[in-house]
């Protein structure tokens, strides 16, 4: 008899103690997660930091915070008891909370590719003493990290687009700017006729012509192409597009030393942003050189999506609108129908320069 009662006193308690849990355990936690940085490179290592608070006297046997997070970004160090990660992707936490206690922890990450992630998406589940009642609660926080495309070294950067950033701050002493006129001087064959200053050349009886100081300003366009052949028209696969990441790469490190030229640099490719697939919409950042400029660039390039929403020619002779301004193409291929763009843009004052990307194969990663 004892026995009995002893066995209905043990149920009584694990379903009392369960109810308890079932009801209270998720009362006056609070859970945070936050990046350290909101932006990183390529390569760069951060720290997903999350807080998990207890706000009440009930202690919680365990909590379980699970997410997914892309497989891009890589967790580093060992795994405890409280931390596991299936598959590169599902990320489990493992929490015991005292009454009114504060939990911290740091797992080291490493960028392995650039993006714009979203780690903000959490469940959280506790339970009893015993694991038979639990009870989850799904949460969405402002947790996100943009990763921004690897910068180049001169020995990274391919012949020509090391030459071209050669050039480029030659030519931004050489090209005349027609708002600053720094005097006159005697007309030389083949001076234009919209230089001449009609009232010096009344005033000495000889034609003069204006004098200009070289632009402290020009333009600097970069164009990517995301197709890797005139005639592909499917998606490429991850080993193809290996070589357009390279071009993302040459193209972020030219713009940014473009601005550190005090240049104004802008950005446009046929591909579109994350997101926007299928919509038709492609990217072009204009020329400008704020102070927000480096990170709208950087940004843009992140959260690019190598898919291409119009044909390479097509898109550039979108682009009849950009003038005067130094025009980098990057692209795997040239055809005839590039070529014709590209003069397009010659035409309209534009200095443009063809650099070729390589192709991307299949043993582009293992290399």
């Amino acid at each position: 008899m004892t026995i009995f009662w002893i066995c209905v006193l043990s149920v009584a308690v694990a379903a009392l103690q369960s109810l308890a849990f079932r009801f209270f355990n998720l009362r006056g936690v609070r859970y945070e997660r936050r990046f350290d940085r909101m932006t990183a490179q390529e390569g760069d290592r951060v720290a997903l930091i999350e807080v998990i608070r207890n706000k009440k006297l009930m202690p919680v046997p365990w909590i379980r915070v699970e997410s997914r997070i892309s497989s891009d970004l890589r967790f580093t160090g060992s795994r405890g008891e409280e931390r596991e990660i299936d598959a590169e992707r599902y990320h489990r936490s493992l929490f015991y909370l005292s009454p009114y206690t504060q939990i911290t922890r740091r797992h080291e990450i490493v960028c392995e590719k650039r993006g714009f992630y979203q780690a903000g998406s959490v469940a959280l589940t506790a339970g009893d003493l015993l694991g038979v009642a639990q009870r989850t609660r799904q949460l969405s926080i402002p947790c996100a990290l943009t990763v921004y495309p690897r910068l180049l070294s001169d020995d990274e950067l391919d012949a020509p687009a090391a030459r071209w950033q050669g050039e480029l701050p030659v030519r931004r002493w050489i090209l005349p700017d027609p708002f600053l006129m720094a005097g006159i001087r005697d007309y030389r064959a083949g001076d234009p006729m919209r230089d001449v200053h009609w009232k010096a050349s009344a005033r000495t009886l000889q034609l003069q012509v204006k004098q200009f100081d070289p632009t402290v300003d020009p333009k600097v366009l970069v164009i990517l192409n995301v197709q890797n052949s005139e005639e592909q028209w499917g998606e490429l696969m991850d080993y193809e597009q290996e070589g357009i990441e390279h071009g993302i790469r040459v193209a972020a490190t030219l713009c940014v030393r473009a601005l550190s030229a005090r240049l104004e640099a802008g950005f446009a490719s046929n591909a579109c942003l994350a997101g926007e697939k299928g919509t038709g919409k492609t990217i072009y950042l204009p020329a400008r050189s704020d102070r927000g400029q480096g990170d709208a660039l950087l940004g843009a390039m992140s959260r690019l999506l190598i898919h291409r929403e119009a044909t390479f020619p097509t898109f550039l002779m979108e682009l009849s609108f950009v003038a005067n301004s130094d025009v980098v193409v990057l692209s795997t291929y040239d055809s005839p129908a590039v070529s014709s763009a590209l003069d397009g843009l010659r035409s309209r004052g534009n200095n443009v320069t063809m650099i070729p990307l390589k192709r991307g194969t299949r043993n582009a990663k293992a290399s």
